[in-house]
């Protein structure tokens, strides 16, 4: 066999690995959407990407390891909104507002996962971190947002007003009473407000 011929074949074979890996972490994207992270296990990953369990297990040691490439995978088809959209604006709530407006719609389009995600986090332990590192991200959003009031407890009352406005399960409350996202956005500027002006007139 020439060397030209060998290097051929371990492209081709690296490819097919790729792409082997590729439809495992797809199949288990698409599991996780329609049943949930507790009810996916490695047999029904392996069905849907139309693998060998034991190849499943080549390409990821463990179930941590496989949702965690399903999770990256995921946030690269769908990445939340950029805090760079909103960090010029100079006018605080104008600011809250646009980027509330952003995460909502954000929300809108990709509730069927964060709603299996928060249903079944406590009891996946691979979905903990991934999660945890989502909430991170969030906080850092809803800090920077609370800092450009400038008022009196702005890590306070005003900050926590914020997160809990920035919270997939506050929008997915406000879904499930029939709001669409414009009332939303209105009622959540409501909230900050009127946090805003308590703030103020506290001693």
């Amino acid at each position: 066999m020439t060397e030209q011929k060998r290097q051929y074949q371990m492209r081709q074979r690296a490819a097919s690995q790729e792409e082997t890996r590729r439809r495992i972490v797809e199949a288990t994207m698409h599991l996780h959407e329609e049943l949930g992270p507790r009810n996916t296990n490695i047999s029904a990953i392996a069905q849907r990407a139309g693998v060998q369990r034991l190849t499943v297990y080549r390409h990821f040691p463990d179930e941590s390891a496989v949702f965690q490439a399903c999770t990256s995978h995921w946030l690269e088809l769908n990445p939340p909104p950029n805090p760079a959209t909103w960090a010029a604006l100079a006018d605080p709530q104008a600011r809250f507002r646009m980027a509330i407006a952003a995460f909502y719609d954000y929300f809108a389009r990709t509730q069927r996962m964060w709603r299996v995600s928060f249903r079944d986090v406590s009891e996946v332990p691979a979905l903990q971190q991934p999660m945890a590192e989502v909430a991170t991200f969030l906080g850092g959003v809803a800090g920077d947002l609370a800092a450009a009031f400038g008022v009196p407890r702005a890590h306070g009352m005003v900050a926590q007003t914020i997160r809990h406005a920035l919270h997939f399960l506050t929008w997915a409350e406000l879904e499930d009473q029939g709001l669409d996202n414009a009332e939303k956005l209105t009622l959540v500027s409501c909230w900050l407000g009127g946090v805003a002006r308590c703030d103020n007139e506290m001693p």
